[in-house]
């Protein structure tokens, strides 16, 4: 078993590592779908899919549901 100073230095050198590891989990995946979520802020009206921006909703209502009617969230984009 280490004694006295090399006892210690262990000590630290666990503790760094034990924070190090940590640090690096509150930046899973986790977190990342939470962010994700937030980014998708538009909901399609037919479909309840969610987009990002307007621009990507109304290219995905004209892709997607060419015969309904375009919301008019969607007509001045």
């Amino acid at each position: 078993m280490a004694r006295g100073h090399q006892k210690i230095q262990s000590q630290q050198k666990a503790q760094e590592k034990a924070a190090k590891m940590k640090k690096q989990q509150g930046h899973g995946l986790s977190d990342q779908m939470k962010a994700a979520q937030k980014a998708l802020v538009f909901s399609c009206a037919v479909c309840k899919s969610q987009m990002p921006d307007p621009k990507t909703y109304k290219q995905h209502f004209e892709n997607k549901h060419p015969k309904n009617e375009m919301p008019a969230e969607l007509k001045d984009v």
